[in-house]
């Protein structure tokens, strides 16, 4: 059977749950199932051994090498020391990625904190991970010795660098509800923590910037309840795959140098506020007028997909449609405009002060009321 991106069971109403059928059709609408479903069962065996790779060359290899250190001092060279100066030394590049693997923990282990999900086990933990016979330096281990031993870093969209002191370090997670499970359990943000750290040494042009996180969630979390076992098994190298490929239309919004070009995130703010004045001349005139700009608010909506605008089902169900539409960041930009103009009351009564707090705050939850609005404004009514 062939499936086309266009006959998914795809609608402006959203994809079913039941089934399965929404991460099956997520699974195609972000590429990474082939259309022809007799190439299924090969193409995944392939694609989750690749994943299987990634984990052994970027966690396990270099997480056993650490755990080796000082076992068989003979045998360190100038090369292999950890103090070792060269910028290229494998054991530079190691503690770089534990600044990272330090700033993607902290983001996952709120992610959505307003659920329990992400903090309970999952069904599935990876095994090649946890098999008592790798013993090896875990991604777990590695972020409470840099915890332990260094400096807090938090770098922030900017890319500046914030350093706080390692007394500041030890109280991160005060709350009972962040602290680590049991060995032989992983947490579901433990997970995506993996995921992310594996696309940060996969793609060390962006790595990982803060928000991504919110990305990868809804799709981990979609995956990872789906009701047949058989997908929900396989549910963090499909994530991974489907984060990738989604980054892939994404992540100029991410790289701060691309801000001002065609294909940056300041242009597509732009086009928001463009529409708006094409579809609803006095409400943008009035924003222009309070010198409200796009990028205070619509940086966020734009770059996080709204996932911190909603509830996630809610999210879930927005994504339905912008996965489904081809041109699914030129829908984002169409609801964006539709969020305003579903305001426009607020707005065009409100001040500055007032109107800032709706844009940064958004008052309506009814996410059909805003996607039927947006498909209006695609249809030109």
């Amino acid at each position: 059977m062939k499936f086309s991106q266009s006959s998914t069971p795809t609608s402006h109403s959203g994809i079913p749950f039941e089934g399965g059928i929404r991460a099956l059709c997520w699974r195609i609408l972000l590429n990474y199932l082939p259309l022809d479903q007799s190439l299924w069962k090969s193409f995944l065996i392939k694609q989750r051994e690749v994943y299987t790779q990634f984990l052994k060359e970027m966690i396990i290899q270099p997480g056993i090498a650490k755990a080796n250190l000082g076992v068989s001092r003979e045998d360190v060279t100038l090369e292999d020391h950890p103090l070792n100066p060269n910028p290229e030394s494998r054991w530079n590049n190691y503690f770089k990625d534990n600044e990272v693997l330090l700033q993607i923990d902290k983001d996952v282990r709120r992610l959505y904190p307003d659920m329990a999900f992400f903090q309970r086990p999952t069904d599935y933990p990876c095994l090649l991970i946890l098999d008592p016979q790798n013993e090896y330096e875990t991604l777990r281990r590695r972020v409470e010795q840099t915890t332990l031993k260094s400096q807090t870093v938090d770098r922030n969209r900017s890319g500046v660098t914030n350093v706080s002191s390692p007394g500041k370090a030890l109280n991160l997670y005060p709350s009972n509800e962040y602290e680590v499970l049991p060995n032989g359990c992983e947490a579901h943000w433990e997970v995506v923590e993996r995921i992310l750290f594996i696309y940060a040494k996969l793609n060390p042009g962006i790595a990982y910037v803060q928000g991504m996180n919110e990305i990868v969630g809804p799709i981990y979390y979609t995956f990872a309840t789906d009701p047949n076992d058989e997908w929900k098994e396989h549910a963090e190298a499909d994530t991974f795959f489907c984060f990738t490929n989604l980054m892939s239309e994404n992540r100029d919004n991410f790289i701060k140098s691309l801000d001002d070009s065609q294909c940056g995130i300041t242009y597509k703010m732009e086009s928001v506020f463009s529409m708006l004045k094409e579809k609803d001349v006095e409400l943008y005139l009035k924003l222009q007028e309070q010198n409200i700009k796009p990028q205070y608010f619509t940086f966020r909506w734009l770059t996080l997909l709204l996932s911190q605008e909603f509830l996630l089902p809610d999210v879930i169900r927005i994504w339905d449609t912008l996965f489904s539409d081809q041109e699914r960041f030129h829908f984002l930009i169409l609801v964006c405009c539709a969020m305003l103009i579903l305001i426009r009351d607020q707005l065009l009564a409100g001040d500055f002060t007032v109107n800032m707090r709706l844009l940064q705050d958004y008052p309506i939850s009814d996410v059909h009321t805003i996607l039927t609005k947006a498909k209006e404004l695609q249809d030109g009514s």
